[in-house]
């Protein structure tokens, strides 16, 4: 049931992503994957359902900010559900994303492993106890640790009362150990350089411990429920996460993840997927999965119909089509640049303005509370071109921008070419990405912002306007 009025619309239009099978059958809309070009999801239930009890299937999933990769993996997890148990991680919610290390990742995946296992089955876990001798070799990994150990002593004492098993039992330590690393692995900037040096030193030694507790946790689940583990690292694409940590996990300790016995999906950046160290990266190129953007231009710039009607099928999921004067459902998709995450923002914006209109008589969102939605994220969108005293990349000044955008929407070849130019316009969402020959495109408010600074010319075509042409 979508949206019927005004003030329900920002319940409808929540920018995280579905997580669930529900809102899966609720909302989402498959007509965006047609018009992109490709269903990813589709690529990788294929690929894990090759491998399934022969080998174990890891891949990489790219794709721009707001392109819908969380939902989309939700439908992975949904689909796949009868052969493959998945857990999934955030980087920015479950590690310090200015501070993570490789073994806390691999520290993450035995912990949700293990606890899950243990978990009794009436609580959706398989109620199997892990051998003594794997939990001891893992609390043994840290035993040089004082403060660790300790640490984790103390909270083994609070976890044994909580479920009844004995405080000084292999299980109630190695949960009280998992305790305090998850605590330690979302704060990890605190930690001692001398500490993460140790740690990074005896990371291989951590994978053989974390590989023989995986093979019990999969044997235990495949003989419950004939299914496999599938872990799911999401977020390592986010803004604020710094390159060179990205570049640490996945370049300087790839074997991490190429030796680890278990299934694995990561989300990451698409400047390190087409970058030159991209061969350099633990899965091989043909498991480097793209969600590109949804067009509402085609390349020579003509209104891309089936991609607007596509994203107007997605607003009606959500909204009551009526809470909208004519032609203002365009606009705004128009003004999105077909990007899910700004669609839905600048609807609420819009729904915003129009509660605050206060006009009892007008209950639907007309051109001026359109207007105002689209000024503020052109604005934003404006302040994006920008360098600030936060940014950290190479400092790319305005003028190589703007000459970069103007040479793209010219259709310039040369100009499609990635260097740092290109990759800090992606990153800003100044230029998208489409499938199909895999073209940028520059979005619709940038157009008009160039436009506007004579950058472009005044009938440049591409610019935010409404209808299907």
């Amino acid at each position: 049931m979508p949206a019927e009025s005004i003030r329900e619309i920002y319940e409808f239009l929540s920018p995280t992503p579905l997580m669930t099978r529900q809102e899966l059958d609720d909302y989402y809309s498959p007509r965006v994957n047609r018009v992109r070009g490709q269903d990813v999801v589709e690529r990788l239930k294929l690929a894990l359902g090759r491998v399934a009890g022969k080998s174990f299937y890891k891949a990489f999933l790219v794709g721009h900010s707001g392109v819908g990769k969380s939902t989309e993996l939700t439908r992975l997890v949904c689909d796949v559900d009868a052969r493959f148990r998945a857990l999934r991680f955030s980087a920015t919610r479950e590690l310090d994303p200015g501070s993570f290390q490789p073994f806390d990742i691999l520290l993450l995946i035995l912990a949700d492993a293990v606890e899950l296992a243990a978990r009794p089955q009436n609580e959706g876990g398989l109620g199997t106890a892990i051998p003594d001798p794997l939990l001891e070799e893992l609390w043994n990994w840290f035993a040089t640790e004082t403060e660790t150990t300790k640490a984790a002593t103390h909270k083994s004492v609070e976890v044994a009362a909580g479920i009844g098993i004995p405080e000084d039992s292999w299980w109630a330590k190695v949960l009280g150990l998992f305790a305090h690393l998850k605590g330690e692995v979302k704060y990890a900037s605190s930690r001692e350089k001398e500490k993460v040096e140790y740690r990074l030193n005896r990371l291989s030694t951590l994978i053989d411990v974390a590989n023989r507790l995986l093979d019990f946790c999969n044997r235990t689940l495949k003989a419950a429920q004939q299914r496999e583990w599938l872990f799911i690292g999401e977020d390592f694409d986010k803004p604020g996460i710094r390159p060179e940590l990205i570049r640490q996990l996945f370049i300087t300790y790839s074997n991490v993840f190429k030796d680890l016995r278990t299934h694995l999906i990561f989300t990451i950046p698409a400047a390190l997927a087409y970058s030159s160290q991209a061969p350099q990266l633990p899965f091989t190129t043909d498991r480097i999965l793209f969600i590109p953007d949804t067009p509402v231009f085609q390349q020579e710039h003509q209104a891309h119909n089936e991609g607007r009607r596509a994203l107007v099928a997605v607003v009606k999921q959500r909204v009551n089509p009526t809470l909208f004067k004519r032609g203002q459902v365009m606009r705004l998709i128009v003004a999105s640049g077909g990007n899910l995450r700004d669609l839905f923002a600048l609807i609420n914006e819009a729904a915003d303005h129009a509660i605050l209109r206060d006009d009892e008589k007008d209950q639907k969102l007309g051109g001026e509370d359109v207007d105002a939605a689209i000024n503020r994220m052109r604005a934003e969108y404006l302040g994006r071109l920008g360098i600030s005293q936060f940014d950290e990349e190479e400092k790319i000044n305005y003028e190589q921008k703007a000459a970069r955008l103007a040479q793209l929407h010219r259709r310039d070849p040369s100009a499609q070419v990635a260097d740092p130019v290109l990759y800090s316009l992606l990153r800003s969402r100044a230029v998208q990405e489409f499938n199909g020959k895999r073209w940028y495109g520059i979005h619709p408010l940038v157009v008009d912002i160039l436009k506007e600074q004579g950058k472009l010319t005044p009938d440049a075509e591409g610019k935010v306007s409404g209808g299907l042409e």
